[in-house]
């Protein structure tokens, strides 16, 4: 059999279900003929704000009956029947504005036009398929199972890094800092989750399950509270049906892809059983989003805003929101094209971070929704430290991780460096009783299993800080990360000497020698991460925080934080670029609150070091943005007169020098 970097040998008889876990590296979108057929096309609809048909046919979080919520779906969708030239069925509801519309006898991109038209519609964006993205005294974490089935090296990416394990993360120092809290809630939106696991009982809370699709669901049903995964299996009659809902979507047996991205969030450590999360002690929230063939964006939206808190109509509120979500998934196309960039908005303000794998297509580009601004985008590592062959590359990348890799290449040899988590026996439905772990056999690898590696990190980095926001966790993560390594990797898998990883073009590239901007700031040091939070947290607010020429801007550093177990002791404020756009500072450098009068369209920026009363210090800059007097409000910003937000820019180098004085005093 060939085979390429990135996709998975197995032998004996679960060869078929771990080929299937590795779903993100088939094409993430599906082709036409099988993401639409034979259902209508499928566009997700945002009215405006203003639109009247939000007064006429209201859908507000008090309506929680699912009827009156689809009733009213109904209702819009005649509305809008007329410029789509069609008759239009209404799909599951997003949020208050935006919902499903589908029609037959169109293809997807053509109802998006047309409906993009009305002028009561803010967007209308194409509904995509997406697919998965595939020291405790746990037996496991140190070394594999005695049958033999492996791996040797157990939990490997846990460790320390020593010797060849050049990429693995150091939970272990970690965990001497603090472990994961019971307060801090890590959502995985995936498959589902096996809650009944023997290692991940007590670590989950109640869910849901958002696939609104029966056929796609394959548990009887639409959306209901049942986050639990059913199996996600494909037959070959199923694969072949001409115009059935899986055509095209390969043979697989079940993945149980979100029982195993949990297990690496926060399986039940120090049980004396199997294996221990990054983040053990952790509350793990399943959210189901993926089913048969992946799942729709209409359902991953209304699962992520789900797992943050937000309002779904006709969805009960959930009552534990997730401080980090986790998205192991993805498909290809620009972000800017789908209802990624309003949703990640929300969450950014609702204080939510969000996880996402970079994708496993052999060095392409990034696929979405990793490649969306404001996601912590992760690529996967060979234990060396290297590019493995199948995880893509390029500037949105954040971090990256131990993905899963397994060196030899021999007949009926076991894989010597896969990621271990938690899954189940059964190829079709879940087996009862069927609690087990991958293993050198039956093995996983991917980026879809760095991802919750460092989403247990930064749960672990809330565990010890909760007032950090998720703009704090990726600059922390990456100011502490360790950089790649530049050589030692001998030749690649097709026995030529590893070369530095370029730009993706188009065309697969396999392991190389990571660079920062393509693979991220470096490798994630879990322990470092920690230490970093227990620091000094210089915040900027900006008031207005989108202004406009002739605003007197009033710049804040009340937010900040000294280092844990300290208090502050002084600020400093300086003007770094002005552009033209702003004039000097006004007020004392040195006092909390500092003013800038806006002269000019254009972008300035300033920079704020803080300093604590033990002598730890950090920086921070923050870019500002000045538009026309006239301009409309920025739909990434509070309205003006909010208060605004909290720090942003590049404040990488003010970090670094933070964390390694961090490192210094440890």
């Amino acid at each position: 059999m060939t085979r390429r970097a990135g996709a998975k040998r197995t032998t004996g008889p679960r060869i078929g279900r771990r080929l299937g876990l590795l779903l993100l590296a088939a094409a993430a979108v599906l082709p036409a003929h099988a993401a639409d057929a034979p259902a209508a096309a499928r566009v997700i609809v945002t009215l405006k704000p203003d639109a009247e048909l939000l007064r006429e046919t209201p859908l507000t979080p008090r309506q929680r009956s699912a009827l009156l919520v689809a009733e009213a779906a109904q209702r819009r969708a005649r509305a809008l029947a007329e410029a789509a030239g069609t008759a239009l069925t209404a799909g599951a509801a997003i949020s208050e504005r935006s919902q499903v519309l589908s029609a037959p006898g169109l293809d997807a991109a053509t109802l998006a036009r047309r409906l993009a038209a009305h002028p009561q519609v803010e967007s209308a964006v194409v509904d995509q398929r997406r697919r998965a993205l595939a020291l405790p005294n746990d037996p496991l974490f140190a070394a594999g199972p005695a049958d033999g089935r492996g791996p040797a090296v157990g939990q490997w990416y846990l460790r320390a890094p020593a010797g060849e394990l050049r990429s693995a993360v150091n939970a272990q120092a970690a965990w001497d800092r603090v472990t994961g809290s019971a307060s801090v809630v890590v959502a995985v939106v995936d498959t589902g989750v096996l809650a009944g696991h023997l290692d991940l009982a007590g670590a989950m809370l109640p869910g849901y399950d958002f696939i609104a699709d029966v056929a796609t669901a394959n548990d009887g049903d639409g959306r209901d509270p049942d986050a639990s995964d059913p199996g996600d299996w494909i037959t070959s009659a199923e694969n072949t049906k001409r115009g059935g809902p899986f055509e095209g979507c390969g043979v697989s047996p079940s993945s149980w892809h979100g029982t195993q991205v949990a297990g690496l969030v926060g399986a039940v450590a120090n049980n004396g059983l199997g294996m221990a999360g990054t983040a053990y002690g952790v509350r793990i929230l399943p959210v189901r989003v993926l089913g048969k063939c992946g799942g729709w964006d209409s359902d991953i939206l209304a699962g992520m805003r789900w797992a943050a808190g937000l309002d779904v109509p006709g969805v009960p509120r959930n009552p534990n929101p997730a401080r980090i979500l986790n998205l192991s998934l993805g498909g290809s196309g620009s972000c800017a094209a789908t209802g990624y960039p309003a949703v990640l908005r929300e969450l950014q303000a609702a204080g939510v971070a969000v996880v996402a794998a970079a994708g496993n297509s052999a060095g392409h580009a990034v696929e979405l929704p990793a490649n969306c601004d404001g996601v912590i985008a992760v690529a996967g590592l060979r234990h060396a430290g290297t590019k493995v062959g199948y995880s893509d590359l390029g500037p949105q990348i954040a971090i990256a991780a131990p993905a899963g890799n397994c060196v030899n290449l021999g007949a009926n040899e076991p894989c010597l460096y896969p990621i271990l988590s938690t899954s189940n026996s059964g190829l079709q439905r879940p087996d009862a009783g069927g609690s087990i772990w991958t293993d050198s056999y039956d093995y996983s690898a991917g980026t879809s299993f760095a991802a919750p590696i460092v989403a247990g990190s930064l749960a672990l980095m809330v565990s010890a800080r909760p007032q950090l926001l998720p703009e704090e966790l990726r600059r922390l993560v990456q100011a502490s990360a360790r950089p790649f390594p530049t050589s030692g990797a001998g030749t690649d898998e097709n026995g030529q000497a590893v070369g530095l990883c370029r730009p993706p073009d188009g065309s697969d590239q396999l392991q190389c020698y990571c660079r920062t901007g393509l693979c991220g700031a470096g490798m994630l040091d879990a322990a470092a991460a920690v230490a970093a939070a227990d620091g000094v947290l210089p915040r900027i607010t900006l008031d207005p925080a989108s202004p406009r020429v002739g605003d007197t801007i009033r710049l804040s550093a009340a937010g900040s934080l000294p280092g844990v177990g300290a208090a502050l002791a002084g600020q400093a404020w300086a003007l770094v670029a002005d552009g033209g756009a702003v004039g000097a500072l006004g007020g004392n450098p040195a006092a909390a609150d500092v003013t800038l009068p806006a002269l000019a369209e254009g972008t300035a920026t300033v920079s704020l070091s803080v300093t604590d009363d033990q002598g730890r210090s950090a920086a921070v800059q923050q870019p500002i943005v000045v538009r026309a007097a006239d301009a409309p409000p920025d739909p990434g910003q509070p309205a003006d007169g909010g208060g605004g937000g909290a720090f942003g820019g590049a404040a990488l180098l003010g970090l670094a020098a933070a964390v390694l004085a961090l490192r210094r005093r440890d």
